[in-house]
């Protein structure tokens, strides 16, 4: 697995901000897998209990230090002292829902903390590639039938949504101001920022995302509660996107002048898929279950219809996502049992990635070659 990613990643020193989470716990899991060494960067708590972090028992394989990213000082003493050569941004106020409850927590972690992270990289000579990650949320929106495009208008209709696209103006001003792509032999930095779909997968114990909700009723044997039964979203497993961001991550090490800019990953089904759809294909996987209708207020500040475009990263990065959203769901449900059967769920998550990879040499997709 090592020589994945042209085996840039073998010894290579890398920053996980967030790593605690649901997406940095997979991508943690995976880049000890390829070999690098890990610090990660996370609040004293883990956001979710169960954690798939601590399930994984990944604490005993990385450098984990505990911390606010809304604290400077104290991530840039990590950064120095750590001196990672890739940083992956994924520290977060990740629920739309929560942003609404907590719009200043959520503009201080997800602009702030982004500010936070490029100043550290500002004040070290170490770091040759930073991506941070924000959301395919990011953009104004339009109601378009067809995917946003990195190129599109910048938006953000609610907190979490505004705050992200706060994060995305800055990393511009940061690249355009301080590493500019021109001068790229002068800085050595290459600063991306990457935009992904609904990410859903095993280890997710979220509030307010559908995939943990169906899960946590379907162990339970109870009905799912869908709240906007109609609204389209990009799918994707967890490990696609991750994929894109390892592939970029090894681009930006190489030839980080020509890769140094937005990025989409998305899914296969560029139509989009329902909640609905999404819900009955899972019931149909587990093998029982059902669902009904429900109807909080607040759910009527989600957004109805969102596609995204990843034409850029196919012909660019040569990336393209390997499972169809009925194969992510086939295994999610596959975790989600093994968890249930209290199986080794570090040997788990590894036979995921395994799988992964295999499944995209089967597609010939050239990182995984």
């Amino acid at each position: 697995m090592k020589k994945i990613f042209g085996g840039v990643y073998s010894g290579l020193p890398v920053l996980v901000t967030g790593h605690t989470g649901f997406k940095g716990s997979w991508l943690t899991a995976w880049l000890l897998e390829l070999g690098a060494e890990v610090t990660g960067f996370s609040l004293p708590d883990p956001p979710t209990t169960p954690s798939n972090f601590e399930l994984m028992g990944l604490g005993s394989h990385v450098n984990d230090v505990r911390g606010n990213i809304c604290d400077y000082d104290h991530f840039q003493e990590t950064v120095r002292i750590n001196k990672p050569e890739l940083i992956f941004h994924m520290a977060a106020q990740p629920i739309v829902l929560h942003g609404v409850e907590h719009p200043r927590m959520t503009m201080d972690v997800n602009s702030q903390g982004t500010i936070h992270v490029m100043e550290a990289v500002r004040a070290t000579d170490s770091v040759r590639a930073l991506v941070c990650v924000t959301t395919d949320k990011v953009y104004k929106n339009q109601g378009w039938v067809w995917g946003y495009r990195e190129t599109d208008e910048l938006g953000g209709h609610d907190p979490y949504g505004a705050s992200k696209a706060m994060a995305e103006l800055a990393i511009t001003a940061y690249r355009e101001t301080f590493f500019p792509v021109r001068e790229y032999e002068k800085h050595g930095v290459a600063l991306a920022s990457v935009r992904a779909g609904n990410v859903i997968g095993g280890g997710d114990f979220a509030d307010f995302r559908l995939v943990p909700d169906c899960m946590q009723a379907l162990m339970k044997d109870e009905p799912i509660g869908i709240r906007n039964p109609m609204s389209v979203r990009p799918w994707q497993h967890v490990l696609e996107p991750l994929s894109g961001y390892l592939l970029l991550g090894e681009r930006l090490l190489r030839q980080g002048r020509e890769y140094a800019e937005a990025w989409n990953f998305g899914p296969k089904e560029t139509r989009g898929i329902s909640s609905q759809e999404l819900v009955e294909k899972l019931i149909e996987i587990w093998g029982r279950g059902s669902w009904e209708h429900i109807d909080p207020g607040y759910a009527k500040i989600e957004t109805g219809l969102l596609r995204l475009s990843w034409e850029k990263a196919a012909d660019r990065l040569g990336w393209q996502p390997a499972y169809s959203w009925e194969e992510a769901l086939s295994e999610i449900a596959a975790w989600y049992k093994s968890l249930m059967n209290e199986d080794d769920m570090h040997d788990i998550c590894r036979r995921h990635i395994v799988e992964y990879i295999s499944r995209a040499r089967l597609q010939n997709i050239t990182w995984s070659l």
